[in-house]
């Protein structure tokens, strides 16, 4: 099975790249939208954090907007997405509002998780967005199996997870591409790849490119630029497509740059400087803009970034006045509650299930 390498040509900043085949005037200002919504909740929520109001530590996924933007909005409805903690963007397309992701990093009860968990670990089962476990690689495995849930039903849905350069390196990679391949998942695999696993770069990371492993695997690779939120909706487009008609996974590596360091507490020292200017010369949001401004008639971005800006600002002031979650309340959600069933009472462990001994 070829492997497809479209790598990303090298592009300057009066560069605006051919409009997609897919994308209507509309959908291309929604993704406009959806990455400056992104960019402003994460630049609010470090400030929050500086101060003191967002407790752990703080992740972001400044320049990579474009990624999670554009392949999210190529789902449907009835799909999974499993994001992490540079996929912000995920939430957003799905519907999630500033208000409540900015009160979910603050701990506060009306955020996402009720103030039950901090920071990025959080999805929303009613928006299709599966909850992020810490240890990244562990989601592809949890797409691979909702994809396999699928297939069993009979449902024409599919899974997507987003997973970065260093997850490549675990078993749980392997093991998701591997079962995805043999059993022809309908489940893409997007790789993000930041250039760095923490302060691990790509060349000491895999002597095999990502999109070859794919093919060894016995699934299609393809490289897109991930700065590119159109792109990135196109590749998806396609896969998803080829996932619901029975073809299988995809690995879509999206090539990209982590813009911060892993975390706030990184001043990612270990990153040569001229690297990255030449991806700030590349911003995905300025790109977007550019994209629009050369419209007939051109789209007005300033607008909309004043318009974005509001409502960040609006919602943050509605977070900071939400009340901390009442610890009476901390188990609610935890337990399940039913009729207790006494140990040595000589049932099968399995009686409350329909299963026949």
């Amino acid at each position: 099975m070829a492997t497809q390498t479209a790598q990303p040509a090298a592009a300057t900043a009066d560069d605006v790249p051919d409009v997609p085949a897919h994308l209507t005037r509309d959908d291309r200002v929604e993704l406009l939208r959806t990455m400056l919504m992104m960019r402003g909740i994460e630049q609010r929520a470090m400030s929050l954090y500086r101060q003191g109001k967002v407790p752990g530590s703080f992740y972001d996924g400044y320049g990579q907007e474009a990624v999670s933007a554009g392949a999210t909005f190529a789902m449907a409805a009835a799909d999974r997405i499993c994001a992490l903690h540079r996929d912000l963007a995920a939430h957003i397309v799905r519907g999630t509002e500033p208000e409540r992701i900015l009160a979910q990093y603050m701990g506060r009860a009306t955020g996402v998780t009720g103030g039950r968990d901090g920071n990025v670990h959080f999805g929303d089962r009613d928006r299709g967005v599966v909850g992020m476990v810490s240890m990244l690689p562990d989601m592809m495995l949890v797409a691979t199996g909702m994809a396999m849930a699928f297939k069993l039903r009979g449902e024409a849905r599919a899974a997507l997870t987003f997973f970065g350069d260093g997850s490549t390196s675990r078993g749980d990679f392997h093991e998701a591409l591997n079962w995805a391949a043999v059993q022809r998942l309908p489940v893409i695999f997007v790789l993000e790849n930041n250039q760095y696993a923490y302060s691990t770069p790509l060349a000491r990371q895999f002597a095999v490119e990502p999109i070859e492993r794919a093919r060894a695997y016995g699934m299609p690779g393809v490289r897109v630029d991930g700065n590119d939120a159109e792109a990135m909706f196109e590749v998806t487009r396609a896969a998803r497509a080829r996932a619901i008609d029975g073809g299988g996974p995809t690995l879509i590596e999206a090539v990209t740059m982590r813009m911060h360091g892993h975390a706030a507490h990184d001043d990612m020292r270990y990153v040569p400087p001229q690297l990255l200017e030449r991806w700030r010369e590349r911003d995905p949001i300025e790109l977007q803009q550019r994209r629009l401004t050369a419209l007939a008639p051109p789209f007005d971005v300033a607008a909309l970034s004043d318009a974005v800006q509001a409502e960040v600002d609006a919602a943050t002031e509605r977070a900071l006045t939400a009340p901390m979650p009442d610890p009476a309340t901390a188990t609610d959600g935890v337990f399940a509650v039913g009729e207790a069933v006494p140990l040595g009472d000589g049932r099968a462990p399995w009686s409350g299930f329909a299963r026949e001994s």
